[in-house]
C-alpha cells in the first residue's frame, strides 16, 4: 500500500483531508530523514494498520534501518510517556509531578539517529496523543537546538493530516458503514 492507495481510499466526504494528504506528500520542506521518519512515527500514533503499512511502503529505501527503528521508538515510547505525563498533568494532586516516573526510557537519550530527528518526531506523536506536557517539553528541546518553529509547525500539521486520513478511512470502510446500519 502507498500513499496513492490511501488517497484512492479517503471517501469523498473527506475530500480536504485527501488533499492534505497530498499536500503533505509533495512537502519538500524537511530533510528526507525527517520527513519520512515523521510519517512512520506518526502513521504508528493513529494505530491504523492501513495508514501504517501505507507510510512505512512510502518510507522504504528512503530511511536507512537505524532510523526506520527510531522512528518506531519514537512512537512506542511517546505511547507510553504520553499516558503517563498527561495524568501527571491532569491529575488535581500534584504529589505525582514530584514522584519519579520510573519508566525506562533510555531510547530518548541514545535514539539512534540525529537526536533533533528523534525529539520532532516524539513531539508529532505526542500531539496525536494529546499531552501538553510531552508536547512543550519536546518543543523546549527542539527550540534549544535551533529548530526553527515552521518546521515544528510543519511536523504538527503532518501528525493532524495523518490522524485525519486515519479517521476518514475509519469512518469510510464498508464494515464500519455496514455495523451502523
Amino acid at each position: 500500500m502507498t500513499i496513492d492507495t490511501l488517497k484512492d481510499r479517503i471517501p469523498d466526504f473527506a475530500k480536504d483531508v485527501r488533499l492534505n494528504l497530498t499536500s503533505m506528500a509533495s512537502d519538500e520542506t524537511l530533510g528526507e530523514q525527517t520527513k519520512y521518519g515523521l510519517l512512520v512515527a506518526t502513521a504508528i500514533a493513529t494505530r491504523n494498520p492501513d495508514v501504517v503499512a501505507a507510510m512505512e511502503a512510502e518510507a522504504a529505501g528512503k530511511l536507512s534501518p537505524a532510523a526506520l527503528t527510531a522512528a518506531k521508538s519514537a512512537a512506542a515510547i511517546m505511547a507510553m510517556n504520553n499516558v503517563y505525563y498527561r495524568f501527571v498533568h491532569l491529575a488535581s494532586n500534584k504529589d505525582y509531578a514530584t514522584m519519579p516516573a520510573r519508566l525506562r526510557m533510555n531510547v530518548i537519550a541514545n535514539p539512534g539517529v540525529d537526536k533533533t530527528d528523534f525529539e520532532l518526531w516524539s513531539l508529532a506523536v505526542s500531539a496525536i496523543n494529546g499531552c501538553g506536557m510531552c508536547i512543550d517539553s519536546h518543543e523546549k528541546v527542539l527550540l534549544q537546538a535551533g529548530v526553527s518553529s515552521a518546521t515544528i509547525q510543519t511536523a504538527v500539521r503532518f501528525a493532524a493530516i495523518m490522524q485525519s486520513v486515519a479517521v476518514a478511512l475509519e469512518v469510510g470502510s464498508p464494515a464500519l458503514a455496514q455495523a451502523a446500519e
